[in-house]
This record gives C-alpha cells, structure tokens and sequence, in this order.
C-alpha cells in the first residue's frame, strides 16, 4: 500500500503502472530530479491535487496490476 510519504521515485521504480496515473493527472515531469525525492504529499501539492484522491488512485492502479 503507498502512502503520501513515500516518494514519487520510490512509486515509479516499484510500481511503473503508476505512470498513467500521474500523466492523467497532468503531472508531466516524472523523469525531473526534484519527481525522484518529493514525497506523493510534495508532488501533490505542487500540482494542486488533493493528496488523499492521488494515493487512492495510485493505490487502486498497483491493486489492478497485482
């Protein structure tokens, strides 16, 4: 289960399914240096997304792939 903590690097790396999340959501710059250190919270944030709804979705995308 991913939290707002971890970072977006962390999710890509463990979970590459994640990535249409993140595009669908307008958050482009999943290969910049800031994407591999900022927690989910940060990235949220930053994108003016509302971090609860991205976890849910990025959680219910790793569930779909398991």
């Amino acid at each position: 289960m991913l939290t707002k903590e971890m970072t977006v690097g962390q999710v890509l790396r463990s979970y590459p399914q994640t990535i249409q999340v993140f595009l669908e959501l307008g958050m482009h710059c999943l290969g910049c240096p800031s994407s591999m250190t900022e927690s989910i919270e940060g990235a949220a944030l930053t994108h003016g997304r509302n971090v609860d709804d991205l976890v849910a979705q990025l959680n219910q995308a790793i569930a779909v792939k398991a």
